[in-house]
């Protein structure tokens, strides 16, 4: 009977103590976004129900003697504990070094990119002892271990002012380009969420087989305003040029039926 107090009390202890750190590092989270509370809190745990443990087995005779076997050949222990969990131990400490150095913070939105691959793109919603927790735009969530984190090229648009994105259109070569760029110059100007001024430059990027392109930068204070803004901005210019007679161009396809044609010869 008294063994199942004493584990009760020492389980009741390890709750209490793990409830009261996630009540403060919740508290310190109001202020910041810091990802390195988000680590430490993960940590703090773990030295929490390890300590728990160690002392509970310090409770009873058989347990005590294999806690001082284990402690004394702790070495050992350490070595082969590292050999086998080695990836398990270098996502920790990747997750120790990008806390120290925070490229990202939580809400974040960032770009994960490793071999010019792109490994996941959103907002960092959590930073784990093992790992981070991306939402990704299309609603999953990206659980990238810390080690990839560290090794990896972050993209972190949080470290500018303002939020910039390209957009393109094509014109017909045959069109009035200076009408063109006045439309979409004008356009980007008068969209309520766009920081483009009167001085906003559009500019021919480029040739294709039919047409050319303008493009111009839309400057938005977030990501947010930058996808809305994006989108009312295309179907403004699609709508603008129809307007003014501006062609853009597409590829069509003439079908020939060669039966048809030498019936129509005949007739």
């Amino acid at each position: 009977m008294d063994s199942i107090v004493k584990i009760c009390t020492f389980v009741l202890v390890a709750l209490v103590l793990n409830y009261v750190v996630n009540l403060i590092f919740r508290f310190l989270a109001r202020k910041t976004k810091a990802i390195h509370l988000r680590f430490s809190k993960g940590v703090v745990n773990v030295i929490i129900d390890v300590i728990i443990i160690y002392s509970l087995a310090q409770q009873f005779e058989l347990t005590k003697d294999i806690s001082k076997v284990m402690l004394q050949s702790g070495s050992l222990i350490i070595a082969i504990a590292t050999f086998a969990a080695q990836q398990a131990l270098g996502n920790v400490i990747s997750g120790l070094s990008i806390s120290m150095s925070k490229p990202y913070n939580v809400d974040e939105k960032i770009r994960v990119i490793q071999g010019g691959t792109v490994i996941a793109e959103g907002i960092v919603k959590d930073v784990m002892i093992r790992h981070t927790v991306i939402n990704q735009f299309n609603g999953e969530s990206c659980i990238v271990p810390n080690s990839v984190m560290d090794s990896s090229v972050i993209i972190n648009t949080n470290y500018t002012a303002n939020v910039g994105n390209f957009v393109e259109i094509e014109i017909a070569y045959d069109a009035d380009i200076e009408a063109a760029i006045r439309i979409m110059r004008k356009v980007c100007v008068d969209h309520e969420l766009t920081l483009n001024t009167d001085e906003n430059a559009v500019t021919a990027s480029g040739y294709t087989q039919n047409g050319v392109i303008l493009k111009t930068t839309i400057w938005t204070e977030n990501l947010n305003d930058s996808f809305k803004a994006c989108s009312d901005i295309r179907i403004a210019l699609i709508r603008e040029f129809q307007n003014n007679g501006i062609e853009i161009p597409y590829q069509t396809v003439t079908v020939h039926n060669p039966i048809q044609e030498c019936n129509a010869g005949r007739q």
